[in-house]
Protein backbone atom coordinates (compact mmCIF):
# COMPACT_ATOMS: atom_id res chain seq x y z
CA UNK A 1 0.00 0.00 0.00
CA UNK A 2 1.54 3.69 -1.00
CA UNK A 3 2.74 5.27 2.27
CA UNK A 4 0.88 8.64 0.24
CA UNK A 5 -2.47 7.22 0.68
CA UNK A 6 -4.69 7.06 3.34
CA UNK A 7 -6.18 3.25 3.61
CA UNK A 8 -9.26 2.17 5.43
CA UNK A 9 -11.08 -1.46 5.07
CA UNK A 10 -13.90 -3.71 6.86
CA UNK A 11 -15.86 -6.50 6.62
CA UNK A 12 -19.43 -5.99 5.67
CA UNK A 13 -20.62 -9.67 6.87
CA UNK A 14 -23.29 -12.12 5.57
CA UNK A 15 -23.95 -9.60 2.44
CA UNK A 16 -23.52 -11.48 -1.27
CA UNK A 17 -23.83 -9.60 -4.05
CA UNK A 18 -22.47 -10.27 -7.68
CA UNK A 19 -19.26 -8.84 -9.17
CA UNK A 20 -21.38 -6.84 -11.59
CA UNK A 21 -23.35 -5.11 -8.61
CA UNK A 22 -20.10 -4.72 -6.70
CA UNK A 23 -17.70 -3.53 -9.38
CA UNK A 24 -20.76 -0.82 -9.91
CA UNK A 25 -20.15 0.15 -6.38
CA UNK A 26 -16.72 0.32 -6.65
CA UNK A 27 -17.03 2.76 -10.04
CA UNK A 28 -19.25 5.26 -7.98
CA UNK A 29 -16.75 4.91 -4.90
CA UNK A 30 -13.70 5.56 -7.45
CA UNK A 31 -15.61 9.09 -8.83
CA UNK A 32 -15.47 10.89 -4.91
CA UNK A 33 -13.17 13.41 -4.89
CA UNK A 34 -9.04 12.19 -3.96
CA UNK A 35 -10.25 8.12 -4.00
CA UNK A 36 -7.43 6.42 -5.99
CA UNK A 37 -8.29 3.01 -5.18
CA UNK A 38 -11.63 1.24 -4.43
CA UNK A 39 -12.25 -2.80 -3.91
CA UNK A 40 -15.07 -4.91 -2.98
CA UNK A 41 -14.71 -8.25 -2.92
CA UNK A 42 -16.21 -11.58 -1.64
CA UNK A 43 -14.49 -13.43 0.62
CA UNK A 44 -13.65 -16.23 -0.81
CA UNK A 45 -9.98 -17.59 -0.84
CA UNK A 46 -9.71 -16.84 -4.28
CA UNK A 47 -10.59 -13.36 -3.90
CA UNK A 48 -7.92 -12.99 -0.90
CA UNK A 49 -4.92 -14.07 -3.07
CA UNK A 50 -5.77 -11.06 -5.74
CA UNK A 51 -5.98 -9.15 -2.57
CA UNK A 52 -3.26 -10.01 -1.15
CA UNK A 53 -0.78 -10.39 -4.23
CA UNK A 54 -1.85 -6.47 -4.44
CA UNK A 55 -0.76 -5.21 -1.17
CA UNK A 56 -4.64 -4.80 0.35
CA UNK A 57 -5.12 -8.04 2.36
CA UNK A 58 -4.79 -6.80 5.58
CA UNK A 59 -5.88 -7.40 8.92
CA UNK A 60 -9.03 -5.70 8.90
CA UNK A 61 -10.15 -8.56 6.07
CA UNK A 62 -8.34 -10.97 5.72
CA UNK A 63 -10.49 -13.38 8.34
CA UNK A 64 -13.49 -12.67 5.81
CA UNK A 65 -15.78 -15.52 5.20
CA UNK A 66 -17.14 -16.59 1.38
CA UNK A 67 -20.53 -14.58 2.46
CA UNK A 68 -18.52 -11.54 3.53
CA UNK A 69 -17.74 -8.43 1.56
CA UNK A 70 -13.72 -7.07 1.92
CA UNK A 71 -13.75 -3.60 1.58
CA UNK A 72 -10.74 -1.62 0.91
CA UNK A 73 -10.36 1.98 0.20
CA UNK A 74 -7.73 4.33 -0.73
CA UNK A 75 -7.78 8.18 -0.81
CA UNK A 76 -5.77 11.34 -1.01
CA UNK A 77 -6.43 12.44 2.56
CA UNK A 78 -8.45 10.84 5.90
CA UNK A 79 -11.38 12.67 5.36
CA UNK A 80 -11.59 11.38 1.80
CA UNK A 81 -10.89 7.85 2.44
CA UNK A 82 -13.76 8.65 5.65
CA UNK A 83 -16.18 9.88 3.45
CA UNK A 84 -16.05 7.14 0.99
CA UNK A 85 -15.93 4.37 3.53
CA UNK A 86 -19.41 5.89 4.76
CA UNK A 87 -20.65 6.07 0.75
CA UNK A 88 -19.55 2.31 0.53
CA UNK A 89 -21.53 1.29 3.48
CA UNK A 90 -24.83 3.34 2.48
CA UNK A 91 -24.89 2.01 -0.56
CA UNK A 92 -24.14 -1.83 0.37
CA UNK A 93 -27.11 -0.60 2.74
CA UNK A 94 -29.48 0.03 0.52
CA UNK A 95 -32.75 -1.62 -0.73
CA UNK A 96 -33.07 -4.03 -3.71
CA UNK A 97 -34.19 -3.04 -7.01
CA UNK A 98 -37.34 -3.49 -6.64
CA UNK A 99 -37.86 -0.91 -3.99
CA UNK A 100 -35.79 1.47 -6.06
CA UNK A 101 -37.74 1.83 -8.99
CA UNK A 102 -40.66 2.77 -6.34
CA UNK A 103 -43.11 0.03 -7.03
CA UNK A 104 -44.53 -0.17 -3.83
CA UNK A 105 -46.33 -3.22 -4.52
CA UNK A 106 -43.21 -5.30 -5.75
CA UNK A 107 -41.06 -4.24 -2.67
CA UNK A 108 -43.56 -5.04 -0.46
CA UNK A 109 -44.10 -8.64 -1.54
CA UNK A 110 -40.66 -10.28 0.37
CA UNK A 111 -39.47 -13.12 -1.87
CA UNK A 112 -37.08 -15.23 0.10
CA UNK A 113 -36.62 -18.35 -1.66
CA UNK A 114 -36.72 -19.91 -5.21
CA UNK A 115 -40.09 -22.00 -4.62
CA UNK A 116 -41.73 -18.05 -3.62
CA UNK A 117 -40.39 -16.31 -7.03
CA UNK A 118 -41.88 -18.94 -8.72
CA UNK A 119 -45.20 -19.16 -7.48
CA UNK A 120 -45.27 -15.46 -7.21
CA UNK A 121 -44.82 -15.21 -11.06
CA UNK A 122 -46.77 -17.71 -13.44
CA UNK A 123 -45.47 -19.24 -16.29
CA UNK A 124 -41.45 -18.27 -15.31
CA UNK A 125 -39.71 -21.19 -16.51
CA UNK A 126 -35.84 -19.40 -15.84
CA UNK A 127 -33.77 -18.32 -12.55
CA UNK A 128 -31.22 -16.08 -12.44
CA UNK A 129 -28.74 -16.69 -9.56
CA UNK A 130 -25.97 -14.98 -8.30
CA UNK A 131 -24.72 -16.10 -4.86
CA UNK A 132 -21.40 -16.70 -3.53
CA UNK A 133 -20.06 -20.08 -5.23
CA UNK A 134 -20.04 -21.96 -2.02
CA UNK A 135 -23.95 -21.88 -2.30
CA UNK A 136 -24.58 -21.37 -6.12
CA UNK A 137 -24.63 -25.15 -7.05
CA UNK A 138 -26.80 -25.82 -3.99
CA UNK A 139 -29.47 -22.58 -4.74
CA UNK A 140 -29.47 -23.95 -8.58
CA UNK A 141 -30.52 -27.16 -7.64
CA UNK A 142 -33.24 -25.96 -5.83
CA UNK A 143 -34.24 -24.21 -8.97
CA UNK A 144 -33.55 -27.44 -11.27
CA UNK A 145 -35.89 -29.79 -8.93
CA UNK A 146 -38.13 -26.69 -9.33
CA UNK A 147 -38.27 -27.63 -12.81
CA UNK A 148 -36.64 -24.24 -13.52
CA UNK A 149 -33.85 -23.50 -16.15
CA UNK A 150 -31.27 -21.67 -14.91
CA UNK A 151 -28.82 -19.03 -15.66
CA UNK A 152 -25.77 -18.77 -13.56
CA UNK A 153 -23.90 -16.26 -13.32
CA UNK A 154 -21.82 -16.99 -9.82
CA UNK A 155 -18.32 -18.41 -10.41
CA UNK A 156 -16.10 -20.62 -8.01
CA UNK A 157 -18.14 -23.24 -7.91
CA UNK A 158 -16.31 -26.67 -7.69
CA UNK A 159 -15.79 -28.78 -10.74
CA UNK A 160 -17.62 -31.87 -9.18
CA UNK A 161 -20.65 -29.52 -7.96
CA UNK A 162 -21.34 -28.52 -11.64
CA UNK A 163 -21.10 -31.87 -13.15
CA UNK A 164 -23.99 -32.97 -10.30
CA UNK A 165 -26.18 -29.65 -10.98
CA UNK A 166 -25.68 -30.41 -14.97
CA UNK A 167 -26.84 -34.25 -14.50
CA UNK A 168 -29.75 -33.88 -12.65
CA UNK A 169 -30.76 -30.59 -14.93
CA UNK A 170 -30.00 -33.55 -17.87
CA UNK A 171 -32.38 -35.73 -16.23
CA UNK A 172 -35.09 -33.15 -15.14
CA UNK A 173 -34.82 -32.02 -19.00
CA UNK A 174 -33.78 -28.24 -17.96
CA UNK A 175 -31.40 -26.17 -18.65
CA UNK A 176 -27.73 -25.07 -16.61
CA UNK A 177 -25.93 -22.03 -18.42
CA UNK A 178 -23.17 -21.75 -16.03
CA UNK A 179 -21.36 -21.70 -13.74
CA UNK A 180 -19.71 -18.59 -14.70
CA UNK A 181 -22.12 -17.52 -17.09
CA UNK A 182 -21.71 -13.88 -18.05
CA UNK A 183 -24.13 -14.18 -21.55
CA UNK A 184 -27.29 -15.15 -22.98
CA UNK A 185 -30.28 -13.90 -24.77
CA UNK A 186 -32.85 -16.20 -24.41
CA UNK A 187 -36.25 -15.43 -26.31
CA UNK A 188 -34.60 -11.89 -27.35
CA UNK A 189 -34.14 -11.17 -23.34
CA UNK A 190 -30.86 -10.21 -22.54
CA UNK A 191 -28.90 -11.88 -19.44
CA UNK A 192 -26.29 -10.43 -17.65
CA UNK A 193 -23.49 -9.22 -20.45
CA UNK A 194 -25.67 -8.64 -24.14
CA UNK A 195 -25.89 -6.68 -27.24
CA UNK A 196 -29.26 -5.61 -28.77
CA UNK A 197 -29.58 -8.02 -31.96
CA UNK A 198 -32.72 -8.55 -33.64
CA UNK A 199 -34.63 -11.56 -33.72
CA UNK A 200 -33.90 -14.35 -36.26
CA UNK A 201 -33.02 -17.88 -37.05
CA UNK A 202 -29.75 -18.37 -35.99
CA UNK A 203 -29.36 -20.19 -32.94
CA UNK A 204 -25.84 -19.77 -31.06
CA UNK A 205 -24.28 -22.16 -28.05
CA UNK A 206 -21.15 -20.57 -27.00
CA UNK A 207 -19.34 -21.68 -24.11
CA UNK A 208 -17.37 -18.24 -24.00
CA UNK A 209 -18.94 -14.90 -23.15
CA UNK A 210 -17.81 -12.17 -25.30
CA UNK A 211 -17.20 -15.01 -28.10
CA UNK A 212 -21.17 -15.30 -28.10
CA UNK A 213 -20.98 -11.36 -27.95
CA UNK A 214 -19.21 -10.99 -30.70
CA UNK A 215 -21.24 -13.73 -33.06
CA UNK A 216 -24.72 -12.52 -32.20
CA UNK A 217 -23.47 -8.89 -32.89
CA UNK A 218 -21.52 -9.95 -36.42
CA UNK A 219 -24.83 -11.75 -36.95
CA UNK A 220 -27.10 -8.54 -36.47
CA UNK A 221 -24.72 -6.30 -38.59
CA UNK A 222 -24.60 -8.45 -41.33
CA UNK A 223 -28.39 -8.67 -41.33
CA UNK A 224 -29.04 -11.68 -39.97
CA UNK A 225 -30.63 -12.20 -36.53
CA UNK A 226 -30.91 -14.48 -33.40
CA UNK A 227 -33.50 -16.79 -32.30
CA UNK A 228 -31.42 -18.05 -28.89
CA UNK A 229 -27.99 -17.44 -27.63
CA UNK A 230 -27.59 -19.81 -24.94
CA UNK A 231 -24.09 -19.88 -22.48
CA UNK A 232 -22.66 -22.96 -21.17
CA UNK A 233 -20.13 -21.69 -18.92
CA UNK A 234 -16.52 -22.09 -19.66
CA UNK A 235 -15.82 -25.46 -18.38
CA UNK A 236 -18.74 -27.23 -19.99
CA UNK A 237 -16.59 -28.80 -22.38
CA UNK A 238 -14.60 -30.25 -20.35
CA UNK A 239 -14.22 -34.05 -20.61
CA UNK A 240 -15.62 -34.45 -16.86
CA UNK A 241 -18.33 -32.49 -17.81
CA UNK A 242 -18.80 -34.14 -21.18
CA UNK A 243 -20.58 -30.71 -22.93
CA UNK A 244 -23.95 -31.55 -20.85
CA UNK A 245 -25.29 -28.07 -21.55
CA UNK A 246 -23.62 -27.86 -24.70
CA UNK A 247 -25.35 -30.78 -25.69
CA UNK A 248 -29.10 -30.12 -24.81
CA UNK A 249 -28.72 -26.08 -26.41
CA UNK A 250 -28.19 -27.98 -29.65
CA UNK A 251 -30.90 -30.55 -28.65
CA UNK A 252 -33.17 -27.51 -27.99
CA UNK A 253 -32.14 -25.49 -31.22
CA UNK A 254 -32.83 -28.57 -33.06
CA UNK A 255 -36.46 -28.31 -31.93
CA UNK A 256 -37.24 -24.77 -32.08
CA UNK A 257 -38.99 -24.18 -35.42
CA UNK A 258 -37.70 -20.50 -34.94
CA UNK A 259 -34.21 -21.53 -35.71
CA UNK A 260 -33.26 -22.63 -38.91
CA UNK A 261 -28.88 -22.42 -38.43
CA UNK A 262 -27.24 -23.66 -35.16
CA UNK A 263 -23.73 -22.14 -34.58
CA UNK A 264 -21.11 -23.40 -31.96
CA UNK A 265 -18.36 -21.20 -30.57
CA UNK A 266 -16.49 -22.57 -27.91
CA UNK A 267 -12.24 -22.96 -27.53
CA UNK A 268 -11.08 -26.90 -28.54
CA UNK A 269 -13.15 -29.45 -26.43
CA UNK A 270 -11.88 -32.55 -25.21
CA UNK A 271 -11.79 -34.88 -28.36
CA UNK A 272 -14.73 -37.22 -26.54
CA UNK A 273 -16.15 -34.35 -25.94
CA UNK A 274 -15.94 -32.79 -29.70
CA UNK A 275 -16.86 -35.82 -31.15
CA UNK A 276 -20.28 -35.93 -28.56
CA UNK A 277 -20.80 -32.16 -30.26
CA UNK A 278 -20.73 -33.48 -33.56
CA UNK A 279 -22.58 -36.21 -33.44
CA UNK A 280 -25.18 -33.90 -32.03
CA UNK A 281 -25.19 -31.79 -34.73
CA UNK A 282 -25.42 -34.50 -37.63
CA UNK A 283 -28.52 -35.56 -35.84
CA UNK A 284 -30.47 -32.12 -35.71
CA UNK A 285 -30.25 -32.21 -39.40
CA UNK A 286 -30.06 -28.39 -39.40
CA UNK A 287 -27.40 -26.40 -41.24
CA UNK A 288 -24.77 -25.74 -38.77
CA UNK A 289 -21.09 -23.59 -38.26
CA UNK A 290 -18.58 -24.80 -35.61
CA UNK A 291 -15.84 -22.83 -34.17
CA UNK A 292 -13.39 -24.55 -32.13
CA UNK A 293 -10.94 -21.32 -31.72
CA UNK A 294 -7.50 -22.56 -32.36
CA UNK A 295 -8.38 -26.25 -33.29
CA UNK A 296 -6.62 -26.66 -36.20
CA UNK A 297 -8.40 -28.89 -39.03
CA UNK A 298 -7.85 -29.54 -42.50
CA UNK A 299 -9.94 -27.92 -45.63
CA UNK A 300 -11.35 -31.29 -46.48
CA UNK A 301 -12.78 -31.04 -42.66
CA UNK A 302 -13.89 -27.45 -43.63
CA UNK A 303 -17.48 -28.96 -44.54
CA UNK A 304 -19.14 -31.88 -43.34
CA UNK A 305 -22.62 -32.76 -45.21
CA UNK A 306 -25.17 -30.07 -43.52
CA UNK A 307 -21.70 -29.06 -40.74
CA UNK A 308 -19.14 -26.00 -41.78
CA UNK A 309 -15.90 -25.04 -40.15
CA UNK A 310 -14.91 -21.27 -39.32
CA UNK A 311 -11.52 -20.41 -38.05
CA UNK A 312 -13.01 -17.19 -36.49
CA UNK A 313 -15.76 -15.44 -35.24
CA UNK A 314 -16.61 -13.46 -38.14
CA UNK A 315 -16.44 -15.73 -40.03
CA UNK A 316 -18.43 -17.98 -38.20
CA UNK A 317 -21.31 -15.12 -38.21
CA UNK A 318 -20.51 -14.80 -42.23
CA UNK A 319 -21.30 -18.89 -42.23
CA UNK A 320 -24.09 -18.53 -40.29
CA UNK A 321 -25.94 -15.64 -42.01
CA UNK A 322 -24.93 -17.41 -45.28
CA UNK A 323 -26.61 -20.75 -44.42
CA UNK A 324 -29.70 -18.97 -43.32
CA UNK A 325 -29.90 -17.44 -46.32
CA UNK A 326 -30.29 -14.03 -45.72
CA UNK A 327 -29.45 -11.66 -48.02
CA UNK A 328 -26.31 -9.36 -46.58
CA UNK A 329 -26.86 -5.84 -47.23
CA UNK A 330 -24.24 -3.34 -47.67
CA UNK A 331 -21.81 -3.81 -45.17
CA UNK A 332 -20.05 -0.66 -42.81
CA UNK A 333 -16.83 0.73 -45.02
CA UNK A 334 -13.92 0.28 -42.27
CA UNK A 335 -11.43 1.80 -44.68
CA UNK A 336 -7.52 0.44 -43.27
CA UNK A 337 -4.97 3.08 -43.94
CA UNK A 338 -1.64 2.14 -45.06
CA UNK A 339 1.42 1.10 -42.81
CA UNK A 340 2.53 4.15 -40.88
CA UNK A 341 6.18 5.07 -40.74
CA UNK A 342 7.51 3.91 -37.76
CA UNK A 343 11.20 4.73 -35.40
CA UNK A 344 13.46 2.47 -35.47
CA UNK A 345 13.12 1.46 -31.73
CA UNK A 346 9.51 0.36 -32.54
CA UNK A 347 9.29 -3.38 -32.92
CA UNK A 348 6.70 -4.82 -30.50
CA UNK A 349 2.15 -5.10 -30.41
CA UNK A 350 0.67 -4.41 -26.85
CA UNK A 351 -2.77 -5.97 -26.84
CA UNK A 352 -5.10 -4.83 -24.11
CA UNK A 353 -8.20 -6.71 -24.08
CA UNK A 354 -11.43 -6.76 -22.06
CA UNK A 355 -12.35 -9.63 -23.32
CA UNK A 356 -10.39 -13.07 -22.92
CA UNK A 357 -11.82 -14.72 -26.14
CA UNK A 358 -10.90 -11.83 -28.19
CA UNK A 359 -7.13 -12.53 -26.45
CA UNK A 360 -7.45 -16.36 -27.16
CA UNK A 361 -8.55 -15.65 -30.89
CA UNK A 362 -5.80 -13.11 -31.46
CA UNK A 363 -3.38 -15.72 -30.33
CA UNK A 364 -4.22 -18.16 -32.83
CA UNK A 365 -4.13 -15.44 -35.54
CA UNK A 366 -0.48 -14.45 -34.72
CA UNK A 367 0.58 -17.58 -34.05
CA UNK A 368 0.02 -18.61 -37.52
CA UNK A 369 1.80 -15.64 -39.05
CA UNK A 370 4.48 -16.45 -36.93
CA UNK A 371 4.81 -14.13 -34.28
CA UNK A 372 6.15 -14.99 -30.65
CA UNK A 373 3.10 -13.65 -28.05
CA UNK A 374 3.13 -13.62 -24.84
CA UNK A 375 0.44 -13.52 -22.18
CA UNK A 376 -1.44 -13.57 -18.83
CA UNK A 377 -3.84 -16.23 -20.50
CA UNK A 378 -1.51 -17.41 -23.08
CA UNK A 379 -2.60 -20.31 -25.05
CA UNK A 380 1.19 -22.21 -24.64
CA UNK A 381 2.13 -22.32 -21.23
CA UNK A 382 5.57 -21.17 -22.40
CA UNK A 383 4.46 -17.88 -23.21
CA UNK A 384 3.34 -17.16 -19.88
CA UNK A 385 4.14 -13.27 -18.66
CA UNK A 386 6.28 -12.87 -16.13
CA UNK A 387 5.00 -10.50 -14.27
CA UNK A 388 1.85 -9.08 -16.35
CA UNK A 389 0.71 -6.71 -13.58
CA UNK A 390 3.87 -5.07 -13.72
CA UNK A 391 5.39 -4.91 -17.08
CA UNK A 392 4.78 -6.41 -21.11
CA UNK A 393 7.15 -8.25 -23.29
CA UNK A 394 8.11 -7.98 -26.65
CA UNK A 395 5.27 -9.04 -27.95
CA UNK A 396 2.40 -9.04 -25.46
CA UNK A 397 -1.61 -9.92 -25.25
CA UNK A 398 -3.28 -9.43 -22.28
CA UNK A 399 -6.58 -10.09 -20.92
CA UNK A 400 -7.18 -7.04 -18.34
CA UNK A 401 -10.60 -8.73 -17.49
CA UNK A 402 -8.61 -11.03 -15.56
CA UNK A 403 -9.02 -11.43 -11.75
CA UNK A 404 -5.67 -10.04 -10.96
CA UNK A 405 -6.28 -6.79 -12.98
CA UNK A 406 -9.69 -6.01 -11.68
CA UNK A 407 -8.77 -5.91 -8.15
CA UNK A 408 -9.55 -2.34 -7.06
CA UNK A 409 -11.05 -1.59 -9.89
CA UNK A 410 -14.64 -2.00 -11.66
CA UNK A 411 -13.93 -3.99 -15.14
CA UNK A 412 -13.36 -2.95 -17.90
CA UNK A 413 -16.68 -3.11 -19.53
CA UNK A 414 -17.64 -1.23 -16.62
CA UNK A 415 -15.13 1.38 -15.78
CA UNK A 416 -11.83 1.81 -18.87
CA UNK A 417 -9.61 3.19 -16.06
CA UNK A 418 -7.19 0.22 -15.45
CA UNK A 419 -6.55 -0.10 -19.19
CA UNK A 420 -6.17 3.59 -19.35
CA UNK A 421 -3.16 3.62 -17.20
CA UNK A 422 -1.94 0.82 -18.93
CA UNK A 423 -2.15 2.49 -22.07
CA UNK A 424 -0.18 5.61 -21.15
CA UNK A 425 2.78 2.76 -19.73
CA UNK A 426 2.64 0.80 -23.34
CA UNK A 427 2.86 4.61 -25.31
CA UNK A 428 5.85 5.84 -23.04
CA UNK A 429 7.78 2.30 -24.25
CA UNK A 430 9.96 3.40 -27.02
CA UNK A 431 9.84 -0.50 -28.40
CA UNK A 432 6.28 -0.46 -28.82
CA UNK A 433 4.73 0.14 -32.29
CA UNK A 434 1.37 -0.88 -32.16
CA UNK A 435 -1.60 -0.89 -29.31
CA UNK A 436 -4.94 -3.37 -29.70
CA UNK A 437 -7.71 -2.71 -28.28
CA UNK A 438 -11.41 -3.96 -28.01
CA UNK A 439 -14.35 -2.32 -26.98
CA UNK A 440 -17.20 -3.76 -25.71
CA UNK A 441 -20.96 -2.64 -25.74
CA UNK A 442 -24.49 -2.97 -25.03
CA UNK A 443 -26.20 -4.12 -21.73
CA UNK A 444 -24.68 -4.07 -18.54
CA UNK A 445 -21.66 -2.43 -20.21
CA UNK A 446 -20.13 1.21 -19.56
CA UNK A 447 -22.74 3.91 -20.41
CA UNK A 448 -19.89 5.52 -22.97
CA UNK A 449 -16.66 3.73 -23.00
CA UNK A 450 -15.21 5.78 -25.59
CA UNK A 451 -15.75 8.92 -24.01
CA UNK A 452 -13.27 7.29 -21.50
CA UNK A 453 -11.03 5.97 -23.89
CA UNK A 454 -10.85 9.18 -26.62
CA UNK A 455 -9.07 11.38 -24.51
CA UNK A 456 -6.31 8.98 -23.19
CA UNK A 457 -5.84 7.58 -27.11
CA UNK A 458 -4.74 11.32 -27.80
CA UNK A 459 -2.95 11.96 -24.65
CA UNK A 460 -0.94 8.51 -25.62
CA UNK A 461 -0.53 9.31 -29.39
CA UNK A 462 0.78 13.45 -28.44
CA UNK A 463 3.38 11.44 -25.73
CA UNK A 464 4.63 9.14 -28.28
CA UNK A 465 4.64 12.01 -31.25
CA UNK A 466 6.42 14.16 -28.63
CA UNK A 467 9.37 11.49 -28.44
CA UNK A 468 9.77 11.54 -32.31
CA UNK A 469 7.69 8.27 -32.88
CA UNK A 470 4.14 7.39 -34.91
CA UNK A 471 2.07 5.17 -31.86
CA UNK A 472 -0.67 3.38 -34.16
CA UNK A 473 -3.86 2.46 -31.96
CA UNK A 474 -5.99 -0.14 -33.45
CA UNK A 475 -9.09 -2.07 -32.53
CA UNK A 476 -12.94 -2.81 -33.23
CA UNK A 477 -15.96 -2.08 -31.21
CA UNK A 478 -18.12 -4.88 -30.12
CA UNK A 479 -21.65 -3.86 -30.58
CA UNK A 480 -24.66 -2.93 -32.71
CA UNK A 481 -26.21 0.18 -33.15
CA UNK A 482 -29.09 -0.41 -31.03
CA UNK A 483 -26.84 -1.00 -28.25
CA UNK A 484 -27.98 1.93 -25.73
CA UNK A 485 -24.50 3.44 -26.56
CA UNK A 486 -24.92 3.17 -30.05
CA UNK A 487 -21.97 1.25 -32.13
CA UNK A 488 -21.36 4.16 -34.71
CA UNK A 489 -21.55 6.82 -31.73
CA UNK A 490 -18.60 4.90 -30.11
CA UNK A 491 -16.79 4.29 -33.38
CA UNK A 492 -17.00 8.08 -34.32
CA UNK A 493 -15.76 8.95 -31.13
CA UNK A 494 -12.68 6.70 -31.40
CA UNK A 495 -11.76 7.67 -35.12
CA UNK A 496 -11.79 11.20 -34.12
CA UNK A 497 -9.28 10.70 -31.37
CA UNK A 498 -7.05 8.60 -33.67
CA UNK A 499 -8.03 5.11 -33.16
CA UNK A 500 -8.18 2.99 -36.52
CA UNK A 501 -11.18 0.54 -36.59
CA UNK A 502 -10.95 -3.06 -38.44
CA UNK A 503 -14.86 -3.72 -37.72
CA UNK A 504 -14.16 -6.77 -35.61
CA UNK A 505 -11.87 -8.72 -33.79
CA UNK A 506 -10.16 -10.92 -36.32
CA UNK A 507 -9.46 -7.99 -39.14
CA UNK A 508 -7.95 -5.70 -35.71
CA UNK A 509 -5.30 -8.42 -35.00
CA UNK A 510 -4.51 -9.60 -38.19
CA UNK A 511 -4.02 -5.65 -39.17
CA UNK A 512 -1.56 -5.27 -35.58
CA UNK A 513 -0.09 -8.33 -36.75
CA UNK A 514 0.74 -6.90 -40.64
CA UNK A 515 1.88 -3.99 -39.03
CA UNK A 516 4.72 -4.92 -36.55
CA UNK A 517 5.96 -7.55 -39.01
Amino acid sequence: MSKNLHTAAYVHANLYKDSVALMRVAQRLLALPGVVNATLQMGNPANKDILLEAGLLGAAVKDAGPSDIMVVVQARTAAECDAAVAQSKSQLAGTDEAAATGDPAQAAIPRTSLAMGAAGLAGANLAQISVPGAYAAAEALKAVKLGLNVFLFSDNVPLAQEVVLKREAQKRGVLVMGPDCGTAIIGGVPLGFANAVRRGSIGVVAASGTGLQEMTTQVHRMGGGISHAIGTGGRDLKLEVGGVTMLQGIALLAADPGTRVIAIVSKPPAPEVAAKVMAALQAAGKPAVVLFIGEPFAPSAASRGAIRRAGTMVDCAALAVKLAGVRRGAATPYVLPRKPRFAQSQRYLRALYAGGTFTAEAQVLWAQAGLKVWSNVPLDDALTLAKPRQRSQEHTALDLGDDAFTVGKPHLMIDQAARIDRLMQEAADPSVRVVLLDVVIGWGANADPAAELAPAIVKAKALAQKAGRHLAVLGFVCGTEDDPQGLSRQEAQLRQAGMVLAGNSANAAWLAGEWVL
